[in-house]
């Protein structure tokens, strides 16, 4: 009986296997029939990808955009990749990520299409690490959080980002890592501009027949966000040295362009439970610190806004993470302009 079942088991196991190597077979064959249909497929991760590349895309030939996830998802944390996901990327010639270990499936995607194009986007942007961050979570007014990473750029005679120390052409970023950092990099406009000529280079290298519209789309997008940035850093006379409080971790670059420090930082989501010891937190740091406002998403932060509201006279300001939205070229710097105008408004 025991022989009869461990020859069972083992049938199962080979029949598991076989299966398995089948599918593997299938999907690399679609994969590379598809490079034979004369057209160049890029898919991005989520949302902020998906807006930078239809600016840097726009009016070539021959060029399918997807993205992987529905423009509502939001971030990619815990972002589960379907059949239907497995399908698209089969089909992709370049596949457009943020980085930063936002995406956390990446290990699936890279066993499953090794050959595979990968273009990270913040691959040189200098992330704020996490297990850096020097925040007051007490509230007593001990530590003081000053985001002031001097990230020394220069802009070549295309008005693009330039970083000394990196390697210009490693654009596809695989094995690429930052460790513990906060990857919403496209909350700041500088960096989303270093994000936005790291992408465009890594496309004119990979489809060079529409290299010269790449670029000049890439030009032209990075003037609209230059122009963006000159309107932040006019806000920043009023924001410079100010003590806030964020509930989301993506703030902390809005934080770090206006010049903010942050007191106490909570990060929240669908998935976050908030404990009344923790209110108590935020509401002592607004109080001890003489914080006055508190930058929140409202899809998360409402309901502990409406609490501490009641206690303290801080200002909730409810700000776009720019994470999901409407598929329009001009959706990041209009979400940025509205941004802009809440914070300029709170001080």
């Amino acid at each position: 009986m025991k022989k009869k079942c461990r020859f069972v088991g083992i049938m199962f196991l080979c029949i598991i296997i076989v299966c398995t190597m089948l599918v593997m077979l299938y999907e690399r064959s679609s994969y590379s029939s598809t490079k034979e249909k004369g057209r160049f497929t890029i898919v991005t991760s989520f949302y902020p990808m998906y807006i930078a590349m239809l600016n840097i895309v726009d009016g070539a030939d021959g060029v399918t955009l997807e993205n992987l996830s529905e423009p509502q998802t939001g971030c990619l944390h815990d972002f589960q990749l379907t059949p239907e996901d497995m399908k698209l990327l089969s089909t992709a010639d370049m596949f457009v990520i943020n980085g930063g270990g936002i995406e956390s499936f990446m290990s699936d995607v890279a066993k499953a299409y090794p050959d595979l194009t990968v273009t990270e986007a913040c691959r040189d942007v200098q992330l704020i690490a996490e297990d850096d961050e020097d925040i007051d979570v007490h509230g007593d007014g001990t530590d003081t959080n000053d985001h002031s990473h001097e990230e020394e750029q220069d802009i070549d005679s295309e008005g693009t980002h330039d970083h000394d120390g990196e390697d210009p052409d490693d654009h596809d970023g695989a094995g690429h890592d930052h460790g513990d950092e906060n990857a919403h990099a496209w909350m700041s406009v500088s960096r989303y501009r270093t994000m936005v000529s790291t992408i465009a280079d890594a496309l004119s290298e990979a489809d060079p027949s529409n290299a010269s519209i790449y670029n000049s789309n890439a030009k032209e997008y990075d003037q609209k966000l230059a122009e963006l940035e000159q309107e932040e850093s006019q806000i920043k006379e009023k924001t410079h040295g100010k003590d806030i409080i964020i509930f989301h971790e993506a703030y902390e670059y809005v934080a770090d362009d206006f010049g903010m420090n942050v007191r106490y930082l909570m990060d929240l989501d669908e998935e976050r439970s908030i404990s009344a010891g923790e209110v108590s937190d935020v509401i002592a740091a607004v109080k001890n610190d003489g914080v006055s406002v508190i930058l929140a998403e409202e899809l998360y932060g409402k309901d502990l806004g409406d609490t501490v509201s009641r206690e303290t006279d801080v200002k909730m300001v409810y700000i776009d993470p720019l994470n999901r939205g409407d598929y329009d070229k001009d959706s990041y710097i209009d979400g940025m302009k509205k941004n802009f105008k809440l914070i300029e408004g709170a001080f």
